[in-house]
């Protein structure tokens, strides 16, 4: 069983506390973090009320806590919001989990609801994206931002807009194919070239 900082679904702890005990359970080993959201949280209540909503909260924790592998530190942030750490995991290896585990809570739901469920997650490690617990859970939560803007229900990890030189890497006939692309989906180059990275990233999985 995972180490639950707020064992019963109403207790909400602070990213300090969150922080110190992912320290704690780390030591000097890499380390994953990643931040869940509930998609679509206010529509559910407003469609079925409180106790269908405290029963989707209290069913993800229930599927989080107990899926994660169990040195993984879980503590609920906000109303909706979720940190796991885990102690020993990369990134990539954090991104193969938590798909495992948002795609079982999306199929399965919850009883008692039959509204369709989704969650967004971000991800981050130390390293490479932050120096210590703290900063990875930062840029967990910017990927988690990632994730929501770009249309929720998936898990992303955190990608720092400076690491892509995109002139760099690509011709001028992919770069004009990508600005024209951005244009007609309305988004900007930098997620697109994100969503295909997280796409390959799912796609060989299981080599990572």
């Amino acid at each position: 069983m995972s180490i639950t900082l707020n064992g019963e679904p109403g207790r909400i702890v602070d990213i300090a506390e969150f922080v110190t005990a992912a320290e704690k359970a780390t030591g000097e080993r890499m380390l994953a973090v990643a931040v869940s959201d509930l998609d679509g949280l206010t529509a559910l209540h407003e469609a079925h009320g409180l106790e269908a909503t405290n029963r989707v909260l209290a069913g993800w924790q229930r599927t989080l806590a107990s899926s994660v592998p169990d040195d993984a530190v879980v503590a609920r942030l906000s109303f909706d919001e979720w940190a796991v750490a885990l102690p020993g995991a990369s990134a990539e290896s954090a991104l193969i989990i938590l798909e495992e585990i948002r795609a079982h809570y999306t199929e399965h739901g919850v009883d008692g609801v039959d509204s369709p469920l989704a969650v967004s997650i971000g991800i981050a490690g130390r390293p490479p994206h932050a120096a210590n617990v703290d900063g990875a859970t930062r840029a967990a939560v910017e990927a988690l931002m990632r994730a929501k803007r770009e249309g929720g229900g998936r898990v992303v990890i955190y990608v720092e807009e400076k690491m892509t030189l995109k002139s760099n890497y690509y011709s001028r006939a992919s770069l004009d194919r990508l600005g024209k692309l951005a244009s007609a989906t309305e988004r900007t180059e930098a997620s697109l070239l994100r969503e295909a990275l997280d796409d390959l990233l799912q796609k060989h999985r299981d080599r990572l």
